[in-house]
Protein backbone atom coordinates (compact mmCIF):
# COMPACT_ATOMS: atom_id res chain seq x y z
CA UNK A 1 0.00 0.00 0.00
CA UNK A 2 1.37 3.49 -0.82
CA UNK A 3 2.80 5.36 2.14
CA UNK A 4 0.30 8.24 2.09
CA UNK A 5 -2.87 6.09 2.41
CA UNK A 6 -1.21 4.22 5.31
CA UNK A 7 -0.49 7.50 7.11
CA UNK A 8 -4.07 8.71 6.55
CA UNK A 9 -5.47 5.42 7.90
CA UNK A 10 -3.21 5.58 10.96
CA UNK A 11 -4.27 9.16 11.67
CA UNK A 12 -7.93 8.16 11.37
CA UNK A 13 -7.49 5.29 13.85
CA UNK A 14 -5.72 7.58 16.31
CA UNK A 15 -8.56 10.11 16.02
CA UNK A 16 -11.16 7.46 16.83
CA UNK A 17 -9.10 6.21 19.77
CA UNK A 18 -8.74 9.73 21.14
CA UNK A 19 -12.48 10.29 20.84
CA UNK A 20 -13.29 7.08 22.67
CA UNK A 21 -10.77 7.92 25.36
CA UNK A 22 -12.29 11.36 25.87
CA UNK A 23 -15.77 9.88 26.09
CA UNK A 24 -14.63 7.34 28.67
CA UNK A 25 -13.01 10.10 30.76
CA UNK A 26 -16.13 12.26 30.69
CA UNK A 27 -18.32 9.28 31.59
CA UNK A 28 -16.06 8.49 34.54
CA UNK A 29 -16.14 12.08 35.76
CA UNK A 30 -19.93 12.31 35.60
CA UNK A 31 -20.99 8.84 36.64
CA UNK A 32 -17.98 7.06 38.07
CA UNK A 33 -16.54 3.84 36.64
CA UNK A 34 -18.84 2.33 34.03
CA UNK A 35 -18.62 -1.06 35.69
CA UNK A 36 -20.28 0.20 38.88
CA UNK A 37 -23.43 1.61 37.27
CA UNK A 38 -24.03 3.65 40.46
CA UNK A 39 -24.63 7.40 40.40
CA UNK A 40 -22.27 9.31 42.68
CA UNK A 41 -25.02 11.08 44.62
CA UNK A 42 -25.54 10.90 48.37
CA UNK A 43 -23.47 9.47 51.16
CA UNK A 44 -22.75 9.82 54.88
CA UNK A 45 -23.78 12.99 56.68
CA UNK A 46 -24.21 14.32 60.21
CA UNK A 47 -26.69 17.15 60.76
CA UNK A 48 -29.17 18.47 63.33
CA UNK A 49 -32.94 18.21 62.88
CA UNK A 50 -35.58 20.78 63.80
CA UNK A 51 -35.76 19.36 67.32
CA UNK A 52 -32.03 19.89 67.88
CA UNK A 53 -31.25 16.17 67.64
CA UNK A 54 -28.10 15.01 65.85
CA UNK A 55 -28.98 12.62 63.00
CA UNK A 56 -27.03 10.79 60.28
CA UNK A 57 -27.92 8.97 57.10
CA UNK A 58 -28.25 5.77 59.15
CA UNK A 59 -31.34 7.16 60.90
CA UNK A 60 -33.18 7.07 57.57
CA UNK A 61 -32.27 3.58 56.44
CA UNK A 62 -35.27 1.36 55.76
CA UNK A 63 -37.36 4.10 54.17
CA UNK A 64 -37.06 6.09 50.98
CA UNK A 65 -35.91 9.69 51.41
CA UNK A 66 -37.34 12.52 49.33
CA UNK A 67 -34.73 15.25 49.70
CA UNK A 68 -34.76 18.92 48.75
CA UNK A 69 -32.07 21.53 49.47
CA UNK A 70 -33.08 25.13 50.12
CA UNK A 71 -33.52 27.70 52.88
CA UNK A 72 -36.37 29.07 54.96
CA UNK A 73 -36.00 32.68 53.74
CA UNK A 74 -36.45 31.55 50.11
CA UNK A 75 -39.25 33.68 48.60
CA UNK A 76 -40.65 31.27 46.02
CA UNK A 77 -38.78 28.18 44.81
CA UNK A 78 -38.43 26.41 48.16
CA UNK A 79 -42.03 26.77 49.39
CA UNK A 80 -43.25 25.79 45.93
CA UNK A 81 -41.15 22.62 45.84
CA UNK A 82 -42.03 21.64 49.39
CA UNK A 83 -45.71 22.07 48.56
CA UNK A 84 -45.21 19.84 45.51
CA UNK A 85 -43.56 17.19 47.68
CA UNK A 86 -46.34 17.39 50.27
CA UNK A 87 -49.11 17.18 47.68
CA UNK A 88 -47.43 14.25 45.91
CA UNK A 89 -47.12 12.30 49.15
CA UNK A 90 -50.77 13.05 49.97
CA UNK A 91 -51.71 11.43 46.65
CA UNK A 92 -49.92 8.22 47.64
CA UNK A 93 -52.19 7.55 50.60
CA UNK A 94 -50.90 4.89 53.04
CA UNK A 95 -47.92 4.17 50.76
CA UNK A 96 -46.51 7.58 51.68
CA UNK A 97 -45.40 6.08 55.01
CA UNK A 98 -42.57 4.40 53.09
CA UNK A 99 -41.11 7.78 52.09
CA UNK A 100 -39.53 10.33 54.44
CA UNK A 101 -39.56 13.92 53.11
CA UNK A 102 -36.44 15.88 54.11
CA UNK A 103 -35.58 19.57 53.74
CA UNK A 104 -31.85 20.39 54.04
CA UNK A 105 -30.97 24.03 54.67
CA UNK A 106 -28.11 25.58 52.72
CA UNK A 107 -28.31 28.66 54.94
CA UNK A 108 -27.16 27.44 58.38
CA UNK A 109 -26.29 30.97 59.52
CA UNK A 110 -30.00 31.84 59.71
CA UNK A 111 -31.70 28.44 59.69
CA UNK A 112 -31.32 27.33 63.28
CA UNK A 113 -33.27 24.29 64.50
CA UNK A 114 -35.86 26.65 66.01
CA UNK A 115 -36.35 28.48 62.70
CA UNK A 116 -36.57 25.18 60.82
CA UNK A 117 -39.13 23.81 63.28
CA UNK A 118 -41.53 26.67 62.63
CA UNK A 119 -40.93 26.51 58.88
CA UNK A 120 -41.36 22.78 58.19
CA UNK A 121 -44.59 22.75 60.22
CA UNK A 122 -46.17 24.62 57.29
CA UNK A 123 -45.76 21.54 55.09
CA UNK A 124 -47.30 18.83 57.21
CA UNK A 125 -46.16 16.86 60.23
CA UNK A 126 -43.85 14.45 58.40
CA UNK A 127 -41.34 16.86 56.87
CA UNK A 128 -37.96 16.80 58.62
CA UNK A 129 -35.71 19.86 58.48
CA UNK A 130 -31.94 19.48 58.72
CA UNK A 131 -29.22 22.05 59.37
CA UNK A 132 -25.72 22.11 60.84
CA UNK A 133 -22.45 23.96 60.78
CA UNK A 134 -21.15 25.57 57.59
CA UNK A 135 -18.78 22.62 57.15
CA UNK A 136 -21.48 20.00 57.72
CA UNK A 137 -23.83 21.63 55.23
CA UNK A 138 -21.01 21.96 52.70
CA UNK A 139 -20.23 18.26 53.10
CA UNK A 140 -23.76 17.02 52.39
CA UNK A 141 -24.18 19.51 49.52
CA UNK A 142 -21.00 18.16 47.97
CA UNK A 143 -22.18 14.57 48.42
CA UNK A 144 -25.46 15.36 46.65
CA UNK A 145 -23.82 17.50 43.96
CA UNK A 146 -25.79 20.54 45.11
CA UNK A 147 -24.74 24.08 44.22
CA UNK A 148 -25.43 26.95 46.61
CA UNK A 149 -24.01 30.41 47.21
CA UNK A 150 -25.02 33.72 48.74
CA UNK A 151 -26.50 35.98 46.06
CA UNK A 152 -25.07 39.50 46.07
CA UNK A 153 -24.17 41.45 49.17
CA UNK A 154 -27.65 41.91 50.64
CA UNK A 155 -28.87 44.86 52.63
CA UNK A 156 -27.24 43.50 55.80
CA UNK A 157 -25.50 40.45 57.22
CA UNK A 158 -28.91 38.82 57.79
CA UNK A 159 -30.77 40.11 54.74
CA UNK A 160 -29.74 38.20 51.62
CA UNK A 161 -30.87 35.57 49.13
CA UNK A 162 -29.25 32.24 48.32
CA UNK A 163 -28.72 30.78 44.87
CA UNK A 164 -29.09 26.99 44.97
CA UNK A 165 -29.91 23.90 42.96
CA UNK A 166 -33.64 23.12 42.74
CA UNK A 167 -33.73 19.35 42.44
CA UNK A 168 -35.74 16.75 44.35
CA UNK A 169 -33.72 13.62 45.10
CA UNK A 170 -35.19 10.19 45.79
CA UNK A 171 -32.89 7.97 47.83
CA UNK A 172 -33.55 4.29 48.39
CA UNK A 173 -34.08 2.40 51.67
CA UNK A 174 -30.40 1.45 51.49
CA UNK A 175 -29.38 5.11 51.26
CA UNK A 176 -28.44 4.92 47.59
CA UNK A 177 -29.56 7.31 44.88
CA UNK A 178 -32.66 6.19 42.95
CA UNK A 179 -33.61 9.15 40.75
CA UNK A 180 -34.03 12.91 40.72
CA UNK A 181 -36.82 15.19 39.59
CA UNK A 182 -36.22 18.71 38.18
CA UNK A 183 -37.86 21.92 39.36
CA UNK A 184 -40.53 21.71 36.65
CA UNK A 185 -41.98 18.46 38.07
CA UNK A 186 -45.51 19.01 39.38
CA UNK A 187 -47.22 17.09 42.18
CA UNK A 188 -49.07 14.70 39.86
CA UNK A 189 -45.88 13.79 37.97
CA UNK A 190 -43.92 13.38 41.18
CA UNK A 191 -46.63 11.14 42.64
CA UNK A 192 -46.54 9.01 39.49
CA UNK A 193 -42.75 8.67 39.72
CA UNK A 194 -42.98 7.69 43.39
CA UNK A 195 -45.77 5.18 42.79
CA UNK A 196 -43.77 3.52 40.01
CA UNK A 197 -40.71 3.25 42.24
CA UNK A 198 -42.71 1.79 45.12
CA UNK A 199 -44.49 -0.64 42.80
CA UNK A 200 -41.24 -2.08 41.49
CA UNK A 201 -39.46 -2.21 44.85
CA UNK A 202 -39.60 -5.18 47.28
Amino acid sequence: MPRRPIMVLAAFILLIAAGLGGYAWMSHELHGPRSSGVALVGGPFSLVNQDGKRVTEKDFLGNYMLVFFGYTYCPDVCPTELQVMTAALDQLGPEASRIQPVFVSVDPARDTPEVLKAYVANFGPRLIGLTGTEAEVAAIAKAYRVYYAKAGNGASATDYLMDHSSIIYLMGPDGRFVKHMPYTTDAAKLATELKETLRTSP
